[in-house]
């Protein structure tokens, strides 16, 4: 990355009123101008770029070697047309501007637009040439309007003498094959930063020194450039720890959830089968218990013993009083082994037992228990009813 400072040389004489580089010569100027300050700030934020007017009221300084493009940019609007351009004044003038640049470790250069006859001579030239060199003072010579061989000449030797290391160009545009800044762009004036790049990237390998910059020469670049590096070290280390812990936050995350899962998948689901058979086993049961009276009542009445009642009731029809006995003493009978059959489940151990010797019944079933409490409660609720009823009927009586 080059660091320079750069005087602009611009030609606002009678000829450059022209139009054959439109608009005019003076704008097409100005147009590189800008162009070459957006790249000179692009390239490197701290160089640098100045410009003297080379004709009218004499060679002038516009504006000092700034990084402020408003400035430079409002200076050309401000230039006037007018008189004969003075080459070698102008030269000397950039050459006194860039030496009492503010910071001096910007290279030096000096580009220059001629769009007019020369009037100088070839030597004198060759004189500032010298001078230049010995500053260290490298310029770019951009040749355009009218063009004859002892314009061409002088400018040519001028950049000769300059010339060192090939860090001094002279481009020459004729008027109508392209525009004067499509021809700056592809000049060498502006091509030749990346040799020199690649040039002090080498000579910065082959030194030796850390970020190739020698301490003792530039230490404040040096301290910089090393402050930079170990916050960017830094900066990879935080960045690099806080993945580490990421993975092992979701890593960590990873195992609980699949332990979670490991134990609901061991955890034994509940078979639907098995709820279906109990509860069947139950009804089974609770439909055993809710016949059972209405069972050991037929037993305790055979086919035989009704047939017999119906005899003795039949028999007895000529004496309704009898009959009307009979048929009472039947009616009780029937109520009384109803009554019985519903008191034999009123003895736990006998249920008990009855309900064990069922196949496929658990007595301990916790419905089957709380079907025996049912039976047992309506029974109580029986013989409460009964107690309160008999007084009533003995009254009546």
């Amino acid at each position: 990355m080059v660091l320079e400072a750069v005087m602009v040389c611009l030609d606002n004489s009678e000829w450059t009123r022209n139009g054959d580089y439109p608009p005019s010569r003076l704008d097409a100027q100005a147009d590189v101008l800008g162009y070459i300050c957006g790249t000179m700030t692009q390239v490197n934020r701290e160089n640098t770029v100045g410009v003297i007017a080379m004709a009218g009221k004499g060679a002038r300084v516009l504006v000092t070697p700034t990084t402020d493009i408003g400035r430079i940019l409002i200076s050309i609007h401000r230039l006037e047309i007018g008189g004969e351009a003075n080459l070698t004044a102008s030269l000397q003038i950039a050459q006194l501007a860039l030496k009492h640049r503010h910071n001096k470790k910007q290279q030096q250069r000096i580009i220059v637009f001629v769009g007019s006859p020369v009037s100088c001579e070839k030597s004198a030239l060759e004189g500032i040439g010298k001078k230049l060199k010995k500053n260290n003072v490298s310029i770019a010579v951009v040749d355009f309007g009218e063009s004859d061989d002892v314009k061409t000449e002088k400018l040519e030797a001028l950049v000769a003498t300059v010339n060192s290391g090939s860090n001094s160009h002279i481009v020459h545009v004729p008027p109508g094959e392209t525009t004067l800044s499509n021809a700056f762009v592809s000049s060498p004036i502006l091509t030749r930063d990346e040799g020199e790049n690649a040039s002090v990237a080498a000579a910065s390998e082959e030194s030796g020194f850390e970020f190739g910059v020698d301490p003792n020469v530039d230490p404040e670049l040096a301290l910089a450039l090393r402050i930079s590096m170990e916050e960017e070290r830094a900066r990879k280390e935080a960045a690099a720890k806080k993945h580490t812990e990421d993975s092992s936050s979701a890593d960590s995350k990873g195992q609980s959830s699949f332990s979670t899962s490991d134990k609901a998948e061991a955890k034994p689901s509940p078979d639907p089968t098995t709820g279906k058979k109990r509860k069947q086993m139950t009804d089974d049961v609770v439909d055993l218990i809710q016949h059972a009276p209405g069972m050991l009542m037929e037993d305790g009445n055979s086919e035989e013993a009704h047939a017999a009642d119906a005899e003795m009731i039949d028999s007895a029809g000529h004496d309704p009083e009898l009959a009307l006995d009979l048929q009472m003493s039947v009616q009780e009978g029937k109520a009384g082994s109803q009554s019985d059959s519903s008191a034999v489940f009123e003895d736990q151990s006998f249920s008990t037992s009855v309900l064990s010797s069922l196949p496929g019944v658990d007595p301990n079933d916790a419905s089957v228990n709380d079907f025996l409490a049912l039976l047992h409660s309506l029974r109580e609720s029986e013989k409460k009813d009964k107690k309160e009823n008999k007084p009533e009927d003995c009254k009546n009586q």
